[in-house]
């Protein structure tokens, strides 16, 4: 009798033994499972950033912005799955999980509504592309060269060599000049003269002037015509293009060469004068 509960006792002791290690087996392969799919994931993510950014610099015609992005979100993508893999592994029911996801994920979105507005401004900024790395804009009444877009802000560099800021929804949701966009510009200037000079000869010298530049360009033709009879002066308007990059020191030095030239011509400038009556006592 007394062997026989003996014997009952070891193989009571024998079964707890083998279910013990079965259960730290198991467990022991889910975290070697887990920790294999993670780096799997890790890798793959950093493979597909990596191939996606390199496509966009293979391709001149492509912006590398974009690219940027994708390789990111591709990225991000890999390793999410791998996590949801990882929980499978250990048995939790991932259906249920993305469901409280989705949950914390509205009460967030309601929580940072301006913070994802400038996301989504973002997204729409990288995808449709209304500006670029290196084009000089002027969106929400600021005005430089753009560095850095990323998904919260668009970063300005000012003509003065300032850093500025702007949050991705005032530059999605506003008007943008971009000045880099086409290679060429059309400069216009007023140039006055006065009422007795004769606009035929002021005409050739505002012409010949601007035109010697080699800056200025024929085609399209450029146009110099009477637009107004000020005042005190008989207004030309005057609209010739030049390359795009020339622009801010074309325009200031014709406006320097004009005037010299119209001084040597001995062709008057008139400037604003007042006439003071004074009536008899």
């Amino acid at each position: 009798m007394q062997d026989m509960m003996n014997t009952a006792i070891w193989d009571g002791k024998t079964i707890t033994d083998l279910l013990t290690i079965q259960f730290m087996a198991s467990i022991f392969g889910s975290v070697i499972a887990a920790a294999l799919i993670l780096f799997l994931g890790f890798i793959i993510g950093g493979w597909l950033r990596r191939r996606l950014i390199r496509l966009g610099e293979n391709n001149r015609h492509l912006d590398i912005t974009l690219f940027n992005f994708l390789g990111n979100m591709g990225r991000y993508v890999a390793i999410g799955f791998a996590f949801l893999f990882v929980l499978n592994t250990f048995g939790i029911q991932t259906t249920s999980f993305v469901a409280v996801i989705g949950a914390a994920g509205l009460a967030i979105g309601l929580a940072l509504q301006g913070t994802l507005s400038n996301v989504a401004a973002g997204v729409m900024i990288v995808f449709f592309r209304p500006i670029r790395i290196g084009d000089f804009v002027e969106v929400s009444g600021q005005m430089g060269t753009v560095k850095e877009i990323t998904l919260n802000f668009t970063e300005l560099a000012a003509p003065s060599n300032v850093q500025v800021i702007i949050p991705n929804a005032r530059v999605w949701g506003n008007t943008i000049l971009n000045y880099s966009i086409y290679e060429t510009r059309r400069a216009e200037w007023i140039f006055g003269v006065g009422y007795g000079t004769n606009l035929k000869d002021a005409e050739d010298v505002i012409r010949n002037t601007i035109m010697a530049d080699p800056r200025s360009k024929t085609d399209p033709a450029p146009f110099i015509q009477v637009d107004n009879l000020n005042s005190s002066s008989v207004d030309f308007l005057v609209r010739v293009w030049c390359n795009s990059g020339d622009y801010f020191q074309y325009q200031a030095d014709m406006k320097r060469l004009v005037k010299e030239a119209l001084d040597n011509a001995g062709i008057n400038i008139p400037f604003p004068t007042q006439t003071i009556i004074q009536a008899s006592a």
